[in-house]
């Protein structure tokens, strides 16, 4: 269900996903694990559809062979993924959004840990906010609920009263089950939105119209 224009979005606090949402790490991400398919036979096309919105270690447990060393696959992915964060960008809007939003009412909520997000926000060109919450520090990920539960006690807000942004299915799920609005980015054309989810194509059709009754004002343009 497409936002129209003029949609008035108002929340205590704004949780964003960071990969697919915030920057676009898709090209990087699918070569290193499209080459780690290829070096193992492993069927890539299985893989790519359900690589995106969930911690890596979480995506290496699904996909490895038996008897394959998880722990050394994990590093060995990791460790490309932290040093290559050529070709990163920042999603269309996001930084013009993300500049004009109170510090204190958005942060983000990623599968990432802290090291790789800090890496790949950089590379975007987008400041790591101090209540992010990263892949490391939940026991349980996406589509889990407890990142962005997490999210909004550490924003102050009531779940309920916040607002998750989200690109993946595991994500959307993840904001739907903590009880949060989710609008999702990038549109049904990404087969990830479920058809009851608002969404928008990208940041630019948002604008902050300032904090009313204490709630984050966005217009969508």
């Amino acid at each position: 269900m497409r936002l129209e224009p003029g949609t008035i979005v108002e929340a205590s606090a704004l949780l964003f996903d960071m990969d697919g949402t915030l920057i676009d790490s898709r090209v990087v991400v699918e070569k290193i694990w499209k080459r780690w398919c290829d070096e193992n036979g492993i069927d890539w096309h299985e893989v790519l559809p359900r690589l995106h919105g969930v911690r890596m270690l979480d995506s290496v447990k699904m996909f490895v062979k038996p008897g394959m060393d998880v722990d050394a696959v994990y590093e060995r992915l990791y460790r490309e993924e932290v040093e290559d964060v050529d070709g990163i960008v920042p999603i269309p809007g996001a930084l013009e959004l993300l500049a004009s939003l109170p510090a204190d009412r958005w942060t983000i909520v990623t599968s990432a840990d802290t090291v790789l997000a800090t890496a790949r926000l950089g590379a975007a060109g987008i400041v790591p906010p101090p209540r992010m919450v990263t892949g490391e520090i939940v026991t349980h990920g996406k589509p889990d609920p407890e990142g962005y539960l997490l999210g909004a006690e550490r924003m102050g807000a009531d779940p309920r009263d916040c607002v998750v942004f989200e690109d993946a299915k595991a994500g959307i799920d993840a904001g739907l089950a903590a009880g949060s609005r989710v609008i999702a980015i990038g549109g049904d054309h990404t087969g990830e939105v479920p058809p009851d989810v608002e969404w928008i194509t990208d940041l630019t059709h948002l604008r902050f119209d300032g904090v009313h009754e204490g709630k984050v004002r966005l217009i969508v343009g």
